[in-house]
């Protein structure tokens, strides 16, 4: 054998070597239905009290924390038995 042809033998058999470092990985396997809902939060439901509040914070034009606190002590009489506190004549501007 001359120098050229053990050159490419061994140029081909690196070739063979190196090609399974760079092949590609298994694709992995599909996620089945009950894992596809779990991953995913499902969007909430909002009862009626719930809405009911946030209108009434919309009304007042409540944001953040004097937002949160309302909808909290509104919801909570509301679940109490007792009416929510009925909704302000907003002033548009």
């Amino acid at each position: 054998m001359t120098l050229a042809s053990r050159l490419a033998v061994v140029a081909i058999a690196s070739l063979f070597a190196a090609g399974t470092a760079f092949a590609q990985t298994a694709a992995p396997a599909a996620k089945t239905d009950a894992a596809a809902t779990t991953d995913k939060k499902a969007p909430k439901e909002h009862s009626a009290e719930s809405l009911e509040c946030s209108k009434q914070a919309d009304a007042k034009g409540l944001h953040g924390k004097e937002r949160k606190k309302f909808r909290s002590e509104c919801i909570k009489t509301a679940k109490a038995g007792g009416t929510p506190a009925p909704a302000p004549a907003a002033d548009k501007k």
